[in-house]
């Protein structure tokens, strides 16, 4: 995550400004390669990027129509597979380079926010630089329960002895130093089918990110991420959310409803054909009602119909009519989830939408009718390459997850990735490469 910057004053007394000490970033020497996989429950995206003086810029785009996921995480290993081999084949094609590892997003597998404390003795002296990285060591080293994957790990603020919120401990005297680490799991199933999935690929899961906080690292400014703002990733079969405040992610959640769930009510609804309420809710659907809604007719086909066959003629306003309460159902679970973790009015008033089902008309103007916040729509930025096609709101992760791939924020040393080598492994592998 980014670094929280600390004030302090100079000799002279002037302010100046100083960022703690963070894990050490890994160098990214100009033309690094760079993959970014988002792994959706409708579409899987990838991205390759080169790195550049000024950045990272998109060389090679791939997108297909995602299959074996569902809400979010895989449950057909061998279709999934094959989703994420076209996806980026298509993307390395059109870079002209090859990838072994990716950084990917997870979207489902039912992640977990919390707060971890960790703490060392500093037995009354100055706090060194020393002594912060020790403490953050033991931050790092939380792990969750056997069912639950640590995702991420982060620094949200430091302690010493009864005084807390303490941005910067360095030169202050103490018994004990304490840091709160922001701490973000999820099943260790999903996080490990993903994983497996990607090796399906003959790829190596480098680094994983959960999409609301890819998202937001594409999306919001930079005042946003410092003051405080909340995404809202609307996906295809879940919704996540993030809080960003102080330059961190302080708060994740997810909630199992996406655009799917709109377009199968619609099917359900309309009895017609999947494939035609996917192209209704995007020509006529809307999350508000219109008057001109009674009056505006549109064309339904019926389920096992023929291509050509009769169309039902009804009101505008009877889709609308099935779209809104899906919609409002969706920001509803989101303002209880804030709510409930006591961050519906922690940040500011600022609220970002982004994701494929954010673009639906009328979203924008619920969402900040429901959750009383000013709302924009998020798009990737801060990212060259991208084509009028990609820099969507639906790429938001994807763009994102290069920044999170550029700046090294994720954890090392996970379980998600492949373990060492052994002396037997080793000599296997060298054989392989040169015979």
């Amino acid at each position: 995550m980014n670094a929280k910057v600390i004030e302090k004053r100079d000799g002279r007394g002037v302010p100046t400004m100083r960022r703690p000490p963070e894990r050490p970033k890994r160098n990214r020497p100009r033309g690094t390669l760079l993959c970014a996989l988002d792994v959706g429950t409708t579409k899987v995206c990838c991205f390759v990027a080169r790195v550049e003086d000024e950045g990272a810029k998109i060389i090679g785009i791939g997108h297909q129509l995602a299959r074996g996921v569902k809400c979010g995480t895989i449950v057909d290993l061998e279709t999934a597979g094959a989703s994420i081999v076209s996806a980026v084949e298509a993307a390395e094609e059109m870079a002209g380079e090859r990838v072994d590892e990716v950084a990917a997003s997870l979207s489902g597998g039912f992640f977990a926010s919390r707060i971890a404390r960790a703490g060392i003795v500093v037995a009354g002296r100055e706090v060194s630089d020393l002594d912060v990285s020790r403490v953050l060591d033991e931050g790092y080293r939380f792990k969750g329960p056997g069912d639950r994957e640590v995702v991420h790990s982060v620094p949200v603020g430091f302690s010493l002895d009864d005084n807390r919120g303490i941005r910067d401990p360095r030169g202050m005297f103490g018994e004990r130093l304490g840091v709160n680490m922001h701490v973000i799991s999820a099943s260790a199933a999903a996080v490990r089918n993903l994983s497996a999935a990607v090796g399906r690929a003959h790829l190596e899961l480098g680094a994983l990110a959960v999409s609301p906080y890819a998202a937001g690292l594409s999306s919001l400014v930079e005042d946003e991420i410092t003051l405080g703002a909340t995404v809202i990733d609307m996906g295809g079969g879940t919704t996540s959310l993030g809080v960003f405040l102080d330059g961190n992610l302080i708060f994740a959640d997810t909630v199992p409803v996406g655009g799917t769930h709109v377009t199968n009510d619609i099917a359900r609804g309309l009895s017609t054909p999947i494939a035609h309420a996917e192209r209704l809710k995007a020509l006529f659907g809307s999350a508000i009602s219109a008057s001109t809604d009674e009056h505006e007719m549109i064309g339904v086909p019926a389920i096992g119909e023929e291509e050509q066959g009769p169309v039902t003629q009804v009101p505008k306003s009877l889709l609308v009519g099935i779209i809104a309460p899906r919609i409002e159902e969706t920001f509803e679970l989101v303002r209880d989830s804030l709510e409930a973790n006591g961050f519906d009015k922690f940040a500011s008033r600022r609220l970002v939408l982004t994701g494929g089902a954010c673009q639906l008309q009328g979203v924008r103007e619920l969402a900040a009718l429901i959750l009383d916040k000013q709302v924009r729509i998020g798009r990737p930025s801060k990212i060259e390459g991208l084509a009028e096609a990609t820099a969507g709101p639906a790429f938001s992760a994807a763009a994102g997850l290069l920044n999170f791939a550029l700046s090294e924020r994720a954890e090392p040393s996970r379980s998600y990735r492949r373990a060492p080598l052994g002396m037997f492994e080793r000599v296997k592998e060298w054989l392989r490469e040169n015979f």
